[in-house]
């Protein structure tokens, strides 16, 4: 179904997983007076909403606003099959893979296709053809509260500044480095000497129970790990994939039921007795 159909603007509606919230007036003014001279020189990715004659943008939501800034009615479209899981993925790997995402909205979206939809951090990383580390890094600028990623984004500060915020557990503290940096317009570097020096100053509790905890999770994975030996030594064809990153280790193991009979079964219990 690659055919190219012209669709009313009306019948068109946004994909709830759109990972863009910020569409700038100028380049939208801009982009709707090309259109007006030159037409949209790409169609629409669309798909049918239950049988209906309404559809949803997989791709396309910024030319469809600019179309409507530009007084057009109908706008090219290619329908294609897929369900609305299939459409937010393919809308948020779009949307990632565009370069004018702001590091708050790719990491939203990165965040989305790993706790909503089930794709490990590998799977991302592979599809959008980045590291696992620049994945993560990501990731972890949505463990900043939300007012401050807000005030972050409104003050035009730098992906690097959200990072280095990243360092401070209190959000008092956090506030309080923000208000230095907007007071003074501190850069990067002399962000962090700042955060640094408040570091060495703090007075900070001896973690052993962290450390004895951490330790214990090692214990957990190479008991894991085990397990799984157990039963490839026993015939089970059993896959397992680690990844750790500075947040979380990542478990998992794929067992095909074709190998999982009887007589396996009865050595596997053997074999773990």
């Amino acid at each position: 179904m690659n055919d190219i159909h012209n669709i009313k603007t009306e019948k068109l509606l946004p994909n709830p997983y759109q990972p863009r919230h910020k569409f700038a007036s100028d380049e939208m003014l801009s982009l709707a007076d090309s259109i007006k001279e030159n037409g949209i020189l790409q169609p629409l990715l669309i798909r049918r909403i239950n049988n209906s004659d309404y559809f949803e943008i997989v791709a396309g939501e910024r030319r469809l606003r600019a179309a409507i800034l530009a007084g057009i009615q109908e706008v090219p479209c290619i329908e294609i099959d897929c369900d609305y899981e299939q459409s937010a993925v393919l809308s948020i790997l779009e949307n990632v893979q565009r370069s004018d995402l702001s590091f708050f909205e790719e990491a939203a979206a990165i965040g989305q296709l790993i706790e909503h939809f089930g794709m490990t951090q590998t799977d991302v990383a592979k599809k959008l053809s980045k590291s696992q580390s620049a994945l993560s890094n990501k990731v972890r600028l949505l463990k900043l509260p939300a007012d401050v990623r807000y005030f972050i984004e409104k003050e035009g500060l730098t992906e690097r500044h959200a990072r280095a915020l990243l360092r401070l557990e209190d959000e008092k503290d956090i506030w309080k480095v923000l208000n230095t940096v907007k007071e003074k317009g501190l850069n990067v570097e002399k962000t962090e000497k700042l955060i640094d020096s408040m570091l060495e100053s703090a007075q900070k509790k001896p973690k052993r129970n962290i450390v004895r905890a951490f330790r214990d999770v090692r214990i957990f994975v190479n008991t894991f790990n085990k397990a799984i030996d157990t039963m490839k030594a026993s015939g089970i064809e059993a896959e397992s994939e680690q990844n750790e990153t500075d947040d979380y280790i990542e478990l998992r193991v794929k067992i095909p039921k074709r190998s999982i009979n009887e007589p396996t079964l009865k050595v596997l219990k053997a074999t773990s007795a």
